[in-house]
């Protein structure tokens, strides 16, 4: 598992590795007729599958597989074979190691993997953990074979990529699929119950929000002589836009969506700045290590936004909503209100299996639920807020929905380019 720095609202940790991969999906004339939400029985054993079995990949299936009632791991993929197994070992040496049932023959290796785990007929839900560049395809050929999905943020790193998962959300909410999204927020206790008093009113209408992720270096590998051009992006693939969309994106997703939830809207214009100065080697790919972006609602609301990745500075991250009766603290485990509505509360979960035991529960009880669409919308936002900083220009919505697809449309273990690290004012 590498080196994340864990989400201050909660110890387990943060982000996932890698991969299956993206490609041809099957036609959803032929896979879309197989199965989609079975009929309501608890008692049923449920059976999962793993794509992406990184360290967020690996806390999402032990987590999958604590829920109540009867849970199995029964087949997993990544592109690399030491990932898999790794990862494999450690879940089988857990807690829940019994219910660890993988044969060798259901763990797959390569960037076709994640469609041998989906073949396989008795998995009900599949979780995608991969890097957020492949999540569109995954996403879109797991409901295609009717299956259930938990997928990590984000959900995409470009426009394309937001297109994709929007008319799959569409169809899986056709097909009675249920859709969960690792914005865990929105099963954390603290922020359901600020989100209720926002809501109904105690600050006023909202008329600000600030929101931050300003923290240290996360995790990074020290690139193998052996390695080619694509490995060494993809075991890295934190550093490089096409794999994770920068970590305004893979990252700081998590505030944004908070403001988004709060201010029930998403933005429209972005514009702000960026840069790379203290994380400039080679080992860091070309991804900026910070950004400072202003967001606008649709009803000319305004969101300042700061994210940053790097050490010796000060550490913040948090969100705050300032309204006309009063103002909204949420920072660190600690959810307040000031104004003519005083509250506070210290209320503590772990949001990461909450959010695993409300999608096992639903699955139980026959209830279909599908975050998918608001998971894109926040991805969408963030997206907005990288290509204001990397192009240094106003940016709306609807240019981000339809911008280009990043990174190559074929998969092989060889020579790539790394991008150049972006200019701002240079088109």
């Amino acid at each position: 598992m590498h080196q994340d720095t864990p989400d201050p609202c909660s110890s387990s940790s943060r982000r996932g590795f890698l991969l299956g991969s993206a490609g041809a999906v099957v036609s959803l004339g032929v896979a879309g007729s197989l199965s989609a939400t079975p009929a309501r029985d608890p008692k049923r054993k449920i059976k999962i599958a793993l794509v992406g079995c990184g360290g967020r990949g690996a806390g999402a299936a032990s987590q999958a597989l604590h829920t109540e009632g009867e849970v199995e791991l029964v087949a997993m993929g990544d592109a690399f074979s030491d990932r898999l197994e790794s990862t494999h070992q450690a879940l089988k040496a857990g807690a829940v190691g019994e219910r660890v049932q993988v044969p060798e023959s259901q763990r797959f290796v390569g960037f076709d993997a994640y469609k041998k785990v989906l073949a396989v007929p008795d998995v009900e839900l599949v979780i995608l953990a991969t890097p957020p560049h492949f999540r569109p395809d995954h996403f879109k050929e797991a409901v295609a074979y009717g299956k259930h999905v938990f997928m990590e943020k984000p959900v995409a790193v470009d426009g394309a990529g937001i297109r994709t998962v929007l008319e799959t959300a569409r169809l899986a909410d056709d097909k009675n699929i249920s859709v969960q999204v690792g914005l865990q927020r929105h099963h954390q206790a603290g922020y359901i119950q600020t989100m209720e008093r926002v809501h109904r009113g105690d600050i006023g209408r909202i008329v600000a929000a600030r929101c931050y992720w300003n923290m240290g270096f996360l995790w990074n590998k020290e690139r193998q002589p052996e390695w080619s051009d694509m490995e060494w992006q993809m075991r890295n693939w934190l550093y490089f836009t096409w794999l994770s969309g920068d970590h305004i994106v893979e990252q700081h997703i998590h505030n944004i969506d908070v403001i988004n939830w709060a201010m029930q809207a998403n933005p429209v214009r972005a514009h702000g700045m960026g840069g790379r100065q203290v994380r400039t080697d080679a080992a860091f790919g070309h991804i900026f290590d910070h950004h400072a972006v202003e967001f606008e609602y649709p009803d000319g609301t305004r969101l300042f936004s700061q994210c940053r990745q790097i050490r010796g500075c000060k550490n913040d991250v948090s969100e705050h909503l300032m309204g006309t009766k009063g103002n909204c603290d949420m920072t660190g485990g600690r959810w307040a209100i000031t104004g003519d509505n005083p509250w506070n509360s210290r209320l503590r979960d772990d949001p990461f299996q909450v959010e695993h035991d409300d999608l096992f529960a639903a699955l139980r009880e026959g209830r279909h639920v599908n975050e998918a669409k608001y998971g894109a919308e926040s991805t969408l936002s963030a997206i907005m807020g990288r290509m204001a900083t990397y192009s240094g220009r106003d940016v709306t919505r609807e240019q981000v929905l339809e911008s280009e697809r990043l990174g190559p449309t074929e998969y092989e273990w060889g020579s790539i380019e790394t991008p150049r690290v972006p200019t701002p004012g240079v088109r």
